[in-house]
């Protein structure tokens, strides 16, 4: 995809302080999603587990000390829930090319980064997998925040990180691109966030990511 204009992230402002926690490649099953991931970055995703309360499943990739990568999707075996599922997944084609979706963002205090966004991302929910627990934002109706140009918020009820518990491939994200019709929205949003770091905020038509990942075999992307 051609990439126009860009908009740069002030920070100069940024309470409260948010961060990259994972980025969400969505795929029609596991199995395809792990495929994609595979082809891409040369390490198959680990096993995740089951989100019982939304009705998915995951697999996991480590991507730093407090960053990873999730491939998600429905979980055929479990029951449907009783609201739209996260990250847009009941409106994705069942045969859809697997994909980088979205992403999230970590915070300490989500009650108080949700009252400073500068975009509704709904409220709090209480999740689990395993033994982790964690609160997550979700809109009433599952959609992403910005078409997955702005991030989910995350805070974590656990210790130490879970990135930490996962096997390190030598890989590092480099690089979060956040692609927008409308890159000065996305750039207010993030600074509502106290988000910068490793994200650039560009112009497309079509809102879009796309991840550089450094890898033993050189910088990959997704």
């Amino acid at each position: 995809m051609s990439v126009a204009d860009s908009a740069s992230v002030d920070t100069t402002t940024s309470p409260p302080a948010c961060t990259l926690d994972h980025i969400v490649v969505a795929a029609p099953d596991l199995a395809s999603g792990a495929r994609c991931v595979e082809q891409r970055l040369g390490v198959v995703p680990q096993a995740g587990g089951e989100h019982a309360r939304i009705g998915t499943h995951n697999l996991l990739l480590r991507l730093g000390e407090t960053f990873y990568l999730e491939v998600i999707a429905i979980n055929a075996a479990a029951p449907a829930p009783t609201r739209p599922r996260w990250f847009d997944l009941d409106r994705r084609p069942p045969d859809a090319t697997p994909q980088l979706w979205t992403w999230v963002a970590r915070c300490d205090d989500i009650g108080a980064a949700l009252a400073a966004s500068s975009e509704p991302l709904g409220p709090p929910q209480p999740m689990s997998r395993g033994n982790l627990n964690w609160l997550i934002s979700i809109p009433e109706d599952g959609a992403r925040p910005l078409d997955g140009a702005g991030p989910a918020l995350i805070e974590w009820q656990v210790e130490p990180h879970p990135a930490r518990r996962l096997a390190d491939h030598a890989l590092r994200l480099e690089k979060l691109e956040l692609r927008h019709p409308d890159p000065a929205r996305v750039s207010r949003f993030l600074r509502s966030l106290g988000l910068a770091g490793t994200l650039d905020v560009l112009h497309a038509e079509t809102p879009g990511l796309r991840a550089l990942i450094s890898t033993p075999h050189g910088l990959r992307e997704l």
